[in-house]
């Protein structure tokens, strides 16, 4: 701790800032640890409120509230991180479908109270600190407040694992700012309201972490024309508490639905 009575010159501060950050706690599994890959979600935010409007569905407090932003990587935001299958849930005759539906309620382990999407609310608090809490709710808008994203998102996804909330959440928020300070979010900001070929995605990918990092996301769209909602991005477990590289992706099946072209929405609709 920083005494009071000591002037600390500006860039020791810096510093001392950074071995804080480095020695934040890692994200990990003190039980079920025995999975191999994680997913991370990641919303185009305003692709994400049109289909709410498109679909007649009670549009969320951030989609009413939605504004502009200058920096257009803002638009990409924090879904949720989700551990794959762990094998010893699996021996129990779970299967990926199931395990995706349920999560931490999955029968007969682990055996939680299911949360269900529609009543986010009465999911359990997280027990997130104040400081983690302030820096997810600049890339989740719908954590806190009437929309209670992260307590729906550590029910389902993190409680059954004993992860740290500030951890389990930190980690997520790091992971965005990685992908938007890539050359995958240069190309959505430069892309913004504009129609992309999904080539053209994938070369952006390419760029940011290599050609096999392309076979590990998945793209969701909505709308005719297309236009892009999520990202879900596999990664490797092993690798879930280093900067983004090369050596963090895995490979998954499908590429998702979004087709050759697609339009990186913006606000307004």
């Amino acid at each position: 701790m920083f005494r009071k009575d000591v002037v600390i010159p500006s860039g020791a501060m810096a510093l001392a800032l950074c071995v804080f950050s480095a020695q934040a706690e890692p994200l990990k599994a003190t039980q079920y640890a025995d999975f191999d890959r994680y997913v991370l979600a990641l919303s185009w935010q305003t692709g994400f409120c049109q289909s709410m409007h498109d679909r007649n569905r009670n549009e969320p407090d951030e989609c009413r509230l939605q504004k502009e932003s200058a920096t257009k990587t803002d638009f990409l935001t924090v879904h949720g991180l989700w551990p794959g299958l762990p094998k010893s849930i699996a021996a129990r005759g779970v299967d990926e479908r199931r395990w995706m539906r349920f999560g931490c309620a999955t029968r007969p382990i682990p055996n939680m109270p299911e949360v269900k999407g529609s009543r986010k609310c009465s999911a359990a608090e997280t027990g997130l600190s104040l400081e983690t809490a302030a820096k997810l709710s600049n890339v989740m808008p719908g954590a806190g407040g009437n929309a209670c994203l992260e307590r729906y998102e550590y029910a389902k996804h993190g409680v059954c694992f004993g992860f740290d909330p500030d951890a389990y959440f930190g980690t997520m928020v790091r992971m965005n700012q990685d992908v938007r300070s890539s050359a995958l979010g240069h190309f959505l900001a430069e892309n913004y309201g504009k129609t992309v070929s999904r080539r053209d995605f994938n070369d952006a990918v390419a760029k940011s972490w290599g050609k096999a990092s392309v076979n590990a996301v998945k793209l969701s769209c909505d709308g005719n024309p297309a236009y892009l909602t999520e990202m879900q991005i596999s990664l490797n477990a092993a690798t879930i508490n280093a900067p983004l590289s090369s050596a963090s992706f895995a490979p998954q099946p499908h590429p998702g639905n979004c087709g050759k072209q697609f339009v990186i929405d913006k606000v307004g609709y």
